[in-house]
């Protein structure tokens, strides 16, 4: 069958699959959703005594259909994820939704590639970050079972009588305070994933000078987040000993490598490519640039300016060189200039023996 009949049928038997499984009363619409790196056609699913619902991405249930040709058991494992789904709906008073003064201490910060979201931030209040664009969020719940939120825009402050530069400054207070930068270096996670005694057991040694480390938030969920951070940038610096390139590993994470000369930008760019077009999902990529910090100068830049820049300087240092070099060099032919003459009172001498020993007419 094809998408249209697919969303008619599929809609029908969801409904009556929910009515089987206890859930009587839902209300089901189709609508689109943009978010981050990716939009799609959803059937909204709510609660006829709810106000919050639910949204399903039916385009990725009829892709799975078309793939499979299964249609009895991704309505099965569909009406299962729903399910899911509405149990963990958090309570949210629709009022509160509305007030600023109310919402504002859920706010935090996330980036998202600014490239791949182009239409989306016609719609958002949002700052530039080179090639990334920091975007702001409610939180409203979050656990292990997963994240409630609502991407802030436009319509929503101006109705909220909010303006950008107010929400800025509120996200930038807030956020490091509900989602605090977490940085661990690399073998610290890879402890925590694999467990203490794993990890002994594995033989894996606790690294002292870590040559990468991971950034992000406590629920690791769009951890990103924490390079837009005020004083995020001069904190790494001060762990990491100095300056460090940034590789955006996802929205939720990035890793930071210490500039010590034992990595060249273009490695890390390789890498990074690599690791985007094979590891990380689409909806979850941030891009495949790499980013540098100078601590000393608190620049933060994309890696290629930070090159080019220092380039620049080298070759300013260079002409400085060469002309601190011909300024010496002038000096040294002149000293031998000079000293080539004879001194001032032997001429003077000179020239008055020429006069005495001159006959007179």
């Amino acid at each position: 069958m094809d998408y249209k009949t697919f969303k008619e049928k599929f809609t029908e038997d969801l409904k009556e699959k929910l009515y089987e499984n206890g859930i009587e009363d839902v209300e089901m619409s189709l609508r689109n959703v943009e978010k981050t790196n990716l939009s799609y056609e959803s059937l909204t699913i709510v609660p006829r005594e709810s106000n919050v619902g639910i949204n399903f991405n039916i385009e990725q249930a009829f892709s799975d259909y078309e793939y499979t040709e299964d249609y009895e058991s991704i309505l099965v494992s569909s009406t299962h994820a729903i399910m899911r789904g509405l149990e963990n709906v958090p309570s949210v008073d629709v009022a509160e939704l509305t007030s600023y003064e109310a919402m504002k201490d859920k706010l935090s910060i996330e980036v998202i590639s600014a490239e791949a979201n182009a239409d989306l931030l016609d719609k958002i209040p949002h700052e530039n970050m080179e090639d990334m664009a920091v975007v702001y969020r409610f939180v409203l719940e979050s656990n292990e079972i997963g994240r409630s939120s609502i991407l802030v825009t436009n319509d929503m402050i101006e109705r909220m009588g909010v303006t950008h530069d107010q929400l800025k400054a509120d996200a930038l207070e807030n956020a490091p305070e509900i989602r605090p930068a977490v940085i661990h270096g690399m073998s610290e996670v890879v402890k925590e994933m694999m467990g203490e005694e794993a990890f002994e057991l594995a033989g894996l040694p606790d690294v002292q000078d870590e040559a990468m480390y991971v950034a992000t938030v406590p629920d690791k969920t769009s951890g990103a987040g924490v390079i837009a951070y005020q004083d995020f940038m001069d904190q790494a610096a001060e762990k990491l000993g100095g300056d460090f390139y940034i590789l955006p590993s996802s929205i939720h994470e990035i890793l930071l490598v210490p500039d010590n000369g034992e990595m060249a930008a273009d490695q890390l760019r390789d890498m990074v490519k690599e690791v985007n077009a094979t590891q990380v999902s689409p909806e979850e990529k941030l891009t495949d640039n790499v980013y540098h910090y100078d601590s000393r100068e608190h620049i933060f830049e994309l890696a290629e300016k930070f090159e080019a820049r220092q380039k620049e300087q080298d070759v300013s240092l260079d002409e400085k060189t060469e002309e601190h070099g011909s300024v010496l060099k002038d000096l040294k032919d002149k000293q031998k200039e000079v000293a080539a003459k004879p001194p001032v009172k032997d001429a003077a001498e000179k020239l008055q023996k020429q006069r005495v020993e001159k006959p007179s007419k």
